[in-house]
């Protein structure tokens, strides 16, 4: 059976990889999948080599610290291409593993859809003559990502925002309510701390000591949705004694943010999460300083989170490193708990960038793109 490469090294990707696989199962039955993911793409039958967890790193200086671990896993990569001659590979993401892997796939005449877009619109520009050289089609999954790739000749489509289809509630709210004996009357809030083991270590503790303080000005209900590959008792481990009263949830999480008077997300996929789901929201993160004060050089935006970068303003406030305090979240929890016209003018804007995004099903458009990709090989063996 023909096979194809797909290695997705973060959390949201492996969602987008799983759905992409599943759409192209419906236009070609006849491929095998192997490659880095996680519990969604063993779903879908993908035969892992490694978890999505052990890509999951973030900041530079953190992964110099993980470069041998990483390296191993590169070379296992490339022994299993060399052993499998998959006629595609999918690459998701995590630009600093799969642009490198897209290099070796290039040589080995192996092609290559790279499936959301390196941030080069906000820093390491350099990379898109990386992509030039290495990659045979972008999928993109912001519309103003078009035309920084056709300025630079590089193919490339925009399929649509692979969230735009999964972020949605199942269970309406009264029920939600009643399952997990929440009172109407008080104030919910949703924890968002982040999805790697580092985003938890950076922002567990301070969140912990700021729903305490939140605690003593609303009647308040906290919930935490837990990322599939973290644990419960890792999680907790951050709280401080006495611990605030936060309930974890291993299911149910858009329904917890969606029904949430309020977020508190760190910077990434939960943000247009958030935002998409119509629920007001204070963003945040912090790194290492060494990671920090090496990367904001080379920043081209002003804004960290997705929601304000699609917004083209601060739509949302954003607690960034030495601003990650305590009585910071507070007093932004404060504003936006406050104020029904702050609360009404944040939505006002999602909805702009819900239209922005459009209407495109991602997973779909990606996966005739790879069988797109796929035919023009099973053409080109033909000829040869």
């Amino acid at each position: 059976m023909r096979s194809i490469l797909i290695v997705a090294g973060e959390n949201s990707g492996e969602k987008y990889g799983a759905n992409l696989i599943r759409q192209f199962k419906h236009l070609q039955s006849s491929f095998t999948f192997f490659g880095i993911g996680g519990k969604n793409m063993a779903e879908q039958d993908v035969t892992l080599l490694y978890s999505v967890e052990d890509l999951a790193v973030v900041g530079f200086f953190e992964i110099i610290s993980h470069l041998p671990r990483i390296k191993a896993i590169f070379r296992r990569i490339k022994k299993e291409t060399i052993q499998h001659r998959p006629v595609a590979a999918v690459l998701i993401d995590s630009p600093d593993f799969n642009l490198r892997l897209a290099k070796h796939l290039k040589r080995a005449s192996i092609p290559v859809l790279y499936y959301i877009s390196p941030t080069v619109w906000a820093w390491r520009k350099r990379r898109l003559k990386s992509i030039k050289k290495a990659v045979d089609k972008m999928l993109l999954i912001f519309p103003f990502e078009e035309k920084i790739y056709a300025e630079c000749g590089i193919p490339a489509a925009y399929v649509g925002h692979p969230l735009k289809e999964r972020t949605k509630v199942t269970i309406p709210k009264e029920e939600f309510f009643h399952k997990y004996r929440l009172d109407p009357e008080n104030k919910l809030i949703a924890i968002l701390p982040g999805s790697r083991k580092s985003e938890i270590k950076f922002h567990m503790a301070v969140l912990a000591e700021a729903m305490k303080k939140i605690e003593k000005e609303w009647k308040t209900q906290f919930l935490l949705p837990l990322a599939e590959n973290l644990s419960q008792d890792f999680v907790t481990s951050f709280l401080s004694k006495p611990s605030p009263d936060v309930r974890i949830l291993s299911q149910d999480g858009y329904e917890a943010m969606a029904y949430s008077d309020i977020t508190l997300s760190s910077c990434g996929t939960a943000n247009l999460e958030a935002a998409l789901l119509g629920t007001p929201q204070v963003a945040f993160y912090r790194i290492s300083p060494l990671s920090y004060y090496a990367g904001i050089r080379l920043m081209k935006i002003k804004n960290f989170s997705i929601v304000n970068i699609l917004a083209g303003k601060k739509i949302i406030p954003e607690l960034i490193q030495r601003d990650f305090t305590v009585e910071n979240i507070l007093g932004e929890t404060r504003k936006i708990l406050g104020s029904e016209r702050v609360r009404s003018a944040i939505k006002f804007e999602y909805e702009k960038i819900r239209q922005t995004l459009g209407e495109k099903t991602a997973s779909e458009n990606a996966a005739r793109e790879l069988e797109e990709i796929v035919k023009n090989q099973e053409i080109l063996k033909e000829a040869t």
